[in-house]
């Protein structure tokens, strides 16, 4: 195996990812950088190569005294929301710039969704998440309502004896 240490591993699979994600004038790229300290977020529309908003960890007025963890996450994703509803943004293309999913990635995203970031989305998410949690309830039920049916063997059909 190939000697790659983690940076090699995430711009190559940020590469990738910005080959199909492209921030447009009506829907913008949301783009997240976490390093271990702190996470910035910007808002970009690819068509002008601008960049319309911005919030990160470093900022003095979000008041965050450790920039490396999740409720840090939630407020730069809740003061991104406010600036770009503010410059007239209300939907944008999620750009999670390699790193996976979770933690302060999916922390400032849900936190950008409930300030009033792609409204849609936030609706969808949740009814997601309430299904996911119901699902293993509803199986446990269904497990103990029904019992499980006994295989039977075919009967043997009687031959008719001879006398």
């Amino acid at each position: 195996m190939a000697n790659r240490n983690r940076a090699e591993v995430r711009n190559a699979v940020h590469g990738r990812i910005r080959r199909k994600v492209r921030g447009t004038t009506e829907r913008p790229r949301l783009a997240v950088y976490r390093s271990l300290n702190h996470i910035y977020a910007q808002i970009i529309d690819d068509e002008k190569a601008q960049t319309l908003a911005s919030a990160s960890t470093t900022e003095k007025s979000l008041g965050v005294s450790k920039g490396g963890n999740v409720d840090a996450a939630k407020k730069v994703g809740q003061a991104i929301a406010e600036r770009a509803l503010a410059a007239g943004i209300s939907s944008v293309v999620f750009d999670r710039g390699g790193y996976l999913y979770h933690g302060r990635v999916r922390a400032l995203t849900d936190a950008a969704r409930a300030a009033g970031l792609n409204k849609g989305e936030a609706a969808e998410s949740e009814a997601a998440a309430i299904e996911a949690e119901a699902a293993p309830e509803a199986a446990a039920n269904e497990s103990e309502a029904k019992p499980k049916k006994e295989k039977r063997k075919p009967a043997k059909k009687a031959e008719p004896k001879e006398e």
